[in-house]
């Protein structure tokens, strides 16, 4: 994705702004695309400079999801901020994304009405191979990591974790509407603020 550039007339005359440090200032995070331990590390340093100020935070999700481990990061470093944090999902938010997602504060978590979420249990993006005890290992890793995983979607939903089980035991897609009557979001919104 290009960088983009506004101008802008300050006291020192005409200046060429880019547009995500302008939204930055502003208190605006995007959290778009795949979820990758670059997009954590940003999404950390972004967090950490906005903490400062102490104001609302308004995070825009559209992703389809990605890295478990990196979407932990941006999730435990969501739940130790502060300041006021609004979510807004825009397109859609799968996988990782609706669980951070979810995971917003209670009220402030908002979707607009032709956006889409969908949860599933944890997957492997790669081919296995090794040892019989190797694998075994593996596979308790993994669902310890669902475990984690659907706690957090029972914890920030309201379901229990039977429930988020079953939900999740599939791709389960919900439009708007389905996703506020599930506990993810809020509230459906055609405002961006």
């Amino acid at each position: 994705m290009s960088t983009k550039y506004f101008i802008e007339e300050t006291s020192k005359g005409f200046e060429k702004i880019q547009l995500d440090s302008k939204l930055l200032t502003q208190g605006r995070i995007f959290l778009t695309g795949e979820i990758t331990e670059e997009t954590a590390a940003d999404f950390m340093q972004m967090m950490l400079y906005l903490s400062e100020k102490n104001e609302p935070v308004h995070i825009y999700i559209n992703s389809l999801g990605g890295n478990v481990n990196a979407g932990l990061a941006i999730y435990d470093i969501l739940q130790g901020c502060r300041n006021e944090i609004y979510m807004h999902c825009f397109g859609q938010a799968s996988s990782m994304a609706a669980v951070i997602l979810a995971s917003g504060q209670k009220g402030r978590r908002f979707i607009l009405p032709n956006s889409r979420v969908m949860i599933h249990e944890v997957l492997l993006n790669c081919g296995i191979s090794g040892s019989a005890t190797s694998i075994s290992r593996l596979s308790d890793s993994i669902t310890e990591t669902r475990d984690i995983v659907n706690g957090i979607l029972a914890k920030h939903t309201g379901k229990t974790l039977s429930e988020i089980n079953r939900a999740t035991c599939f791709d389960n897609t919900m439009n708007a509407e389905e996703a506020v009557k599930f506990g993810i979001c809020d509230e459906i919104t055609t405002s961006l603020y």
